[in-house]
């Protein structure tokens, strides 16, 4: 079954969601410009939210067999929401798109525009792929793109990301706790934080789990970081485990930290000794990364900062070409 959405502009002052769950595929073929509020009060007031990270969303795409295609704009009206964040931290800025209890969904050949909050969320799915997503943002004021994901993966399982083109100010992709089976192609990141592997191990009581994840031709420019592990440390944190990680052909230029571990994150050294991290991160392979750093870790191009007592073993860099 298809739906069509063509030459129209939708003003969404309210939640949207696609569900489906008929064994037959379902497409709605988007060729629209689809318009998110930028009032506050009013989303709030009809938004879904989330337990993770204090989320919430303009858009849900549930079920099984359900396609998203077509060449349309999702505008998430993130100017508004991005100025207002520096004297509210609070503020609950929603994500443009979210694929929730999802199996074999596909997005495809779409554009996304200034998102308030992340761009992309997967959580509690398996078997989605996105191709061919052009994702911008782009402040007008002072005010910087904060937490502009272009994709979070959250407790899902079996997640192509590919072919695809972003322009942020926060990871590019991000594998969140219990992230499994997942294949990142052919992207290229601008102004990003690159591909980063968590954070994880940040909540008491809670067991993260990232493995089997490959990220492969990268293209990463005008970036904070590029290949990224990020765990945390300290007397009142939780732990995972990081397993069989692979970065393979990243083309860098510009980065501040081509290559980094950091198994102390948001932790200061003393504290991270003291309070080493509970996340163990196992058989990681850095290969075939070449480039330039933008030199503002000096001479630094790649480091790996493991907690004491052996918390990371079996890391491998393998041809490593980076200035």
């Amino acid at each position: 079954m298809r739906y069509y959405y063509c030459s129209k502009t939708y003003d969404a002052q309210h939640k949207f969601t696609f569900e489906h769950d008929r064994p037959s595929e379902q497409t709605h073929q988007f060729g629209s410009l689809f318009v998110c509020t930028s009032d506050s009060g009013a989303f709030r007031q009809n938004a879904f939210f989330f337990d993770f990270q204090n989320a919430s969303t303009f858009w849900i795409l549930g079920g099984t067999g359900i396609v998203l295609d077509g060449g349309g704009t999702l505008d998430g009206t993130g100017q508004a929401w991005w100025d207002a964040f520096p004297s509210n931290s609070t503020l609950q800025r929603p994500i443009i798109l979210t694929v929730f209890e999802g199996t074999d969904v596909t997005v495809r050949n779409i554009n996304e525009v200034n998102s308030p909050f992340w761009f992309n969320l997967v959580y509690g799915s398996k078997g989605v792929t996105y191709d061919n997503l052009h994702i911008n943002a782009v402040s007008t004021s002072q005010s910087f793109i904060a937490n502009t994901d272009g994709w979070d993966i959250y407790r899902s399982d079996s997640v192509v990301v590919k072919n695809s083109v972003i322009n942020n100010g926060d990871d590019c992709v991000s594998f969140k706790p219990n992230a499994t089976n997942i294949l990142v192609s052919n992207l290229h990141c601008n102004g990003s934080h690159g591909i980063s592997v968590g954070s994880l191990g940040q909540y008491p009581g809670m067991l993260d789990i990232v493995e089997n994840v490959t990220s492969t031709n990268i293209q990463i420019s005008n970036a904070r970081n590029g290949a990224r592990i990020k765990a945390w440390a300290g007397p009142n944190v939780g732990s995972g485990i990081v397993k069989n990680i692979t970065f393979d052909g990243f083309v860098e230029t510009s980065v501040d930290n081509p290559i980094i571990i950091d198994q102390c994150y948001e932790t200061d050294a003393a504290e991270c000794a003291q309070f080493p991290s509970n996340t163990y991160i196992q058989d990681v392979w850095f290969t075939n990364i070449t480039g330039t750093s933008s030199g503002s870790e000096k001479s630094v191009v790649a480091s790996l900062s493991c907690s004491p007592d052996g918390r990371c073993s079996d890391i491998n860099l393998n041809n490593i070409d980076l200035s």
